[in-house]
């Protein structure tokens, strides 16, 4: 579906409907492995010419949601974002690598490895000034108060965030690592392309970001670094996602002792209507009809995937870190 709109979707609120699909066009951009890259110029000639209009809303309280891909991240996203007062960003990863141009770790818009750890220190003044400008006028042009922003890697990189957005909110959420993992393989399957003798899938142009997820995030994990280099030499996506999900789970569960940062279970999400009730209050979000009846409509608790058989040196630290989000 386009812009992650389904019809229920649109015949609840024709203004959301529009919010979602001007953000579609306008400022998520289009990665690699999609079609319609002939628009990111129009994206990036309008980010700049946002940076020069006087008239941004002020960009309060902005939400993140954060995790690994494939988790429920798009559909945590789209619910909120029916709300009266979102606007939704499906992954503008256009948008941060305007901001930033070292961060991009698939590839889609630079042309060199990015970043997965950014700090306060990244966050320079302009590049501070600019991100508001941009995303206040975002929410000028779709009539909205709040933004919610869904990239889930951003999860590494919270203090970059929170220095150009003091006041964000951030929601982890988690799911069952079965789940993801049967996940992310079905989508590298489904929309993984070959382009001029280069692949582009969830790992990136040629793997760019399994490289630099095995370069900066694992061989600084404690328990997973002494085996680095036969880590680094995975080809199957199962187990590429297991490493993943592992070292993204475990800096969730780091953040989650902070209290600007919320975990959401994806399975107590979908079931659970005093649960979404609190996450609307973490995020200063007042109740909402239209968000408690569209959740009601489309969300549905997940169809168990079956266990998966792990590599003998991530499988023992796969299992540790289900345990402590509470799956046997």
């Amino acid at each position: 579906m386009v812009a992650q709109v389904d019809s229920r979707f649109t015949k609840r609120t024709k203004l959301k409907t529009f919010t979602r699909y001007l953000s579609y066009l306008l400022y998520e951009g289009r990665p690699l492995t999609t079609k319609g890259r002939w628009i990111n110029p129009l994206v990036f000639a309008l980010y700049r010419l946002q940076e020069l209009l006087p008239f941004a809303k002020k960009v309060e309280k902005p939400v993140f949601i954060l995790g690994t891909g494939r988790s429920g991240t798009t559909i945590l996203g789209v619910t909120l974002g029916i709300h009266k007062d979102v606007g939704f960003l499906n992954e503008p990863k256009a948008l941060w690598s305007h901001l930033y141009n070292d961060e991009d770790l698939i590839g889609s818009y630079q042309n060199k490895v990015g970043r997965y750890f950014l700090t306060e220190q990244d966050a320079n003044n302009t590049l501070k000034v600019n991100a508001h400008k941009i995303f206040g006028s975002y929410l000028r042009f779709t009539l909205s108060n709040r933004v919610v922003d869904k990239y889930p890697e951003l999860i590494f990189r919270v203090p970059f965030v929170k220095e150009i957005f003091p006041d964000a909110k951030f929601l982890f959420l988690f799911r069952n690592g079965w789940d993801t993992c049967h996940s992310i393989k079905h989508w590298s399957e489904r929309l993984g392309v070959a382009d001029n003798g280069n692949t582009h899938d969830w790992w990136g142009v040629n793997n760019r970001k399994w490289i630099a997820l095995c370069d900066q995030v694992l061989l600084q994990d404690p328990e997973l670094k002494d085996n680095y280099g036969t880590i680094k030499n995975y080809t199957d996506h199962v187990a590429m996602a297991a490493v993943e999900w592992i070292l993204t789970m475990k800096q969730g569960l780091s953040l989650s002792q902070n209290s600007d940062v919320y975990a959401v279970k994806y399975e107590q999400f979908v079931t659970d209507s005093s649960f979404r009730d609190e996450i609307l209050k973490f995020c200063d979000l007042s109740p909402d009809t239209n968000f408690n009846d569209y959740c009601s409509e489309v969300l549905k608790s997940p169809k168990k995937k079956s266990p998966i058989v792990l590599p003998i040196e991530i499988s023992e630290e796969f299992n540790r870190i289900m345990k402590l989000l509470g799956y046997e």
